[in-house]
């Protein structure tokens, strides 16, 4: 069970709708479970080999089943490094780019695998340097929020007063810090029922901070935000899924992974563990091992087999009957992309599966000679900086790999109606529209002439692997998200619905970051060791020996 932590202890995606460490159950010495002798070895497939996928399987592996994993397109899902031609491992980030500290679980997975992180150059924060806001034309430099006019201090006072007077924040957050779990259950299952209705930008324009303030104050806000940025792609979302953000420091103290983030699905992929962490396997066992070095192809379709499996039938016809099935695809493609037959979802969760809402993302990427950007001006400020804008671009991220090394600018990073702006146009296109914005905002840099290579730029809704970058919940989706979070626990369910689990962020109470994902693949890995049979330790309970306990409140329907 979960041991209550100091007040001073750092925040972690503990919750806030289901406070179950993840952490500490993964780090465990005796493991996830055991299963029983008859059905080591056995096979169960893995739809997606993202980070859900690739979690869920290396740690069924561990387990001693055997995971058969299907992907139809890159293995990493979107969670995407793609190296520039000749620039010597320099990546761009296509998808996540940027994660918390406060994802424990998925730093428990960056940290088995040994790989460097260091800080990400958000906005105002020492790894940008200097941050340049360009705001209906007029453009302010800093190096923190008191160097800015005092607009902007006004907006981040405004919204931490919102956040405190409107959901008593930082009583909420030390409940978090401290995994106190009853205190913590108390106050956020009384805020779902009273928020579940609410836009993000309904909240804060009718709290008593901002609407003591002017417009232009909102619309400040919404074009440079908080944390990471502008955030008023986000305004028509559920007011829970921004408060959840926040106060699970998702959007504070965050980090890049050295050499490309794509690294950590793969090396969950080639990664033996321990022989004393292996039940069945031999010493040495990878995923990429039991799969014959490389995933089966993308899934055309899954339905009841005759005995009573679930049938998985691939691109080229291929069909093979498993015990279990994880899906980790996003949800709409379980209806667009593979032929799932209908019966293996109950109704009211297909409905929660359809209505899932995908939000639109659009990068911009190049690759330039060096990090020309750190050259000083006459007036002793860079020559550029991390730059908020609400021209075309909204966010140009710069990113130093040292001075002797090339560059990488993410030109732009643009959401919903932004991202669609860029959808129709070819990557060259999309350079020149970045440049044009930006020459702008500085005059006197020559952005092009140290571009160097081919660069790179990614629609996510354009990709029939995904539709979309990440999900993005509205007002009344609670519901939804939890019939999708809890599908793990099947006990209840008609015989012909058990066997199949859904796993990724957008099944998480947290889309688009990584831990959601990481997490709801544990959920589905005790989902399928209890399905199999098996069960927890008794002294390292699983997600599901305690969710009748403290699993997220329900609405009534």
């Amino acid at each position: 069970m979960t041991t209550l932590r100091t007040p001073d202890a750092p925040v972690t995606v503990f919750g806030p709708d289901f406070p179950f460490a993840f952490d500490d159950w993964i780090a465990h010495p005796k493991g996830l479970g055991e299963l029983p002798a008859e059905v080591l070895g056995s096979e169960v497939a893995i739809v997606g080999a993202g980070m859900a996928g690739l979690v869920a399987a290396y740690e069924l592996m561990k387990l001693g089943l055997r995971p058969v994993i299907y992907e139809a397109s890159k293995m990493g899902g979107r969670l995407r490094s793609q190296v520039f031609e000749g620039g010597r491992g320099v990546v761009a980030e296509l998808g996540g780019m940027r994660f918390p500290a406060s994802g424990t679980a998925f730093f428990h997975y960056v940290n088995r695998l040994g790989l460097q992180t260091r800080p990400f150059p958000n906005p105002l924060t020492p790894a940008a340097g200097c941050t340049v806001i360009d705001l209906e034309g007029q453009t302010h430099w800093a190096r923190h929020l008191d160097e800015l006019p005092p607009l902007f201090r006004e907006v981040a006072d405004a919204w931490a007063q919102a956040l405190e007077q409107g959901a008593g924040f930082s009583g909420l957050q030390q409940a978090l810090r401290e995994r106190d779990v009853p205190r913590l259950k108390a106050l956020w299952d009384r805020l779902v029922p009273l928020w579940d209705d609410r836009t993000f930008y309904d909240f804060v324009a009718q709290s008593d901070a901002f609407a003591a303030l002017s417009f232009r104050h909102r619309e400040v806000f919404g074009q440079v935000g908080f944390g990471t940025g502008g955030w008023d792609s986000d305004f028509p979302n559920s007011m829970l899924e921004i408060l959840r953000v926040v106060l699970t420091a998702c959007d504070d103290d965050q980090h890049l992974i050295v050499g490309g983030v794509q690294q950590v699905p793969l090396g969950l992929w080639q990664h033996a563990p321990e022989a004393r962490e292996l039940r069945h396997w031999p010493a040495g066992t990878t995923l990429a091992w039991l799969n014959a070095g490389a995933p089966r192809a993308g899934v055309k379709a899954i339905a009841r087999a005759p005995d009573g499996r679930l049938a998985v039938t691939d691109t080229w016809g291929n069909t093979r009957a498993y015990a279990a099935v994880l899906t980790t695809c996003q949800s709409w493609l379980l209806t667009t992309q593979i032929a799932v037959e209908e019966s293996l979802f109950s109704q009211k969760h297909w409905m929660a599966l359809d209505r899932t809402r995908y939000m639109q993302s659009s990068k911009t990427f190049v690759m330039v000679d060096r990090p020309f950007w750190n050259d000083l001006k006459a007036n002793g400020w860079p020559q550029m900086g991390m730059t908020l804008t609400d021209r075309l671009t909204r966010g140009t991220y710069l990113f130093d790999n040292g001075p002797d090394q090339p560059g990488v600018i993410c030109l732009s990073y643009a959401w919903m109606g932004d991202a669609l702006k860029m959808l129709p146009y070819d990557t060259e296109k999309r350079v020149q529209l970045a440049l044009a914005s930006l020459r702008k905002i500085y005059p006197d840099v020559d952005i092009a002439r140290h571009i160097i290579g081919d660069p790179i730029s990614i629609s996510w809704e354009a990709d029939p692997h995904f539709l979309g970058a990440f999900k993005g919940a509205l007002p009344g989706h609670y519901r939804y998200n939890h019939r999708m979070y809890s599908h793990f626990m099947q006990d209840g369910f008609p015989t012909v619905e058990r066997g199949i689990f859904i796993a990724g962020d957008d099944v998480s109470f947290t889309p688009a970051w990584v831990e959601g994902a990481v997490q709801t693949s544990l959920n589905a890995v005790w989902g399928i060791v209890h399905h199999l049979g098996g069960r927890s330790h008794a002294d390292n309970p699983g997600p599901g020996d305690v969710f009748a306990e403290i699993g997220p409140v329900a609405l009534p329907d």
